[in-house]
C-alpha cells in the first residue's frame, strides 16, 4: 500500500519505504512506480496504460518524499526544475558523531560543505574529495544539529546539488556517516537494512499551476524514529 502525501491532475507525491526501489533496476524487483501506476490505475479507472515519469530517485535504503510527474506536460518542466535547483528538499539524517565543523552539542548554525565528488560504478559508491580532481563533480549542501539523544545526533540537510550518494558520502567526508550505513563508514548495520537517512521535506512551485507546493513525509514506524522527535532541540 503506497503512502500518497499529496496529489492532483499533473503530479503525485509518495512516501516510500526503505528497501524500495523507485524504478526497475537489474534486481527485477517490482518498483515504487509501478504500485503508483497501479495506485492511479485503480483509483480514476483508467483503462489501458498509465503514463507516470520518474522525476528522480532515492537511494534504496533511504526513505522519504519521492515526485512524480502524471502528465507528459508536467514531466519535462519538472526535470528542468530539478536540473535548475528549483525543487527544494530538506533531508533528516541521524549519526553517531557530529560533523567536524560542528563546535558542540549547542551549536545550532547553518554550515557549508563543499566537496568534489567522483562516482565509482563498478563499486556503486562516490568518494569526495575537498578540491577538484579528474572526473569529479562539484557537490554542496548545507546543513545543521536539530536534536541529539545520548547516542546519536540528528541533522537537517538541504541539498543543492544532486549527486550520486551525496549526502551518505559527504557526510562521511565530515567524518559523520550516516547511522547504518556501512558503505560509508558506519560501525554497524540497522536491523532493516535502512540507513537512517530521510527525505523529510519537499517545496517547489507547481509546473503548471504555479502555485505553492510544500509537503512533508511521516517518518518511518520504527522506534529510533518514533523517539526522534524527543531527540529534537
Amino acid at each position: 500500500m503506497i503512502n500518497v502525501v499529496y496529489e492532483d491532475n499533473h503530479l503525485i507525491i509518495v512516501s516510500k519505504a526503505s528497501g524500495e526501489i523507485v524504478q526497475g533496476d537489474k534486481t527485477g524487483d517490482r518498483p515504487l512506480s509501478e504500485d503508483v501506476k497501479q495506485y492511479i490505475k485503480e483509483k480514476y479507472a483508467k483503462p489501458g496504460n498509465v503514463f507516470l515519469g520518474v522525476v528522480h530517485r532515492l537511494d534504496r535504503p533511504v526513505s522519504g518524499l519521492v515526485l512524480f510527474a502524471r502528465t507528459s506536460k508536467a514531466l519535462p518542466r519538472l526535470n528542468k526544475m530539478f536540473a535548475g535547483g528549483e525543487i527544494h528538499k530538506t533531508y533528516w539524517a541521524i549519526t553517531a558523531s557530529l560533523p567536524e565543523a560542528v563546535a558542540d552539542v549547542h551549536d545550532a548554525s547553518w554550515h557549508k560543505a563543499v566537496h568534489w565528488l567522483v562516482r565509482n560504478e563498478k563499486q556503486n559508491k562516490s568518494y569526495a574529495y575537498d578540491h577538484e580532481v579528474p572526473n569529479s563533480k562539484r557537490a554542496e549542501l548545507d546543513y545543521r544539529l536539530i536534536g541529539r539523544s545520548d547516542r546519536y545526533f540528528l541533522l537537517e540537510i538541504n541539498l543543492k546539488t544532486g549527486r550520486h550518494h551525496q549526502i551518505r558520502c559527504q557526510l562521511a567526508k565530515l567524518g559523520a556517516p550516516i547511522k547504518g550505513d556501512l558503505k560509508y563508514g558506519a560501525k554497524r548495520s540497522n536491523p532493516d537494512g535502512s540507513i537512517s537517512l530521510h527525505a523529510r521535506s519537499m517545496q517547489f512551485c507547481h509546473p503548471v499551476g504555479g502555485n505553492e507546493i510544500h509537503v512533508e513525509a511521516p517518518l518511518p514506524t520504527d522506534m529510533l524514529w518514533e523517539r526522534i522527535e524527543g531527540l529534537k532541540n
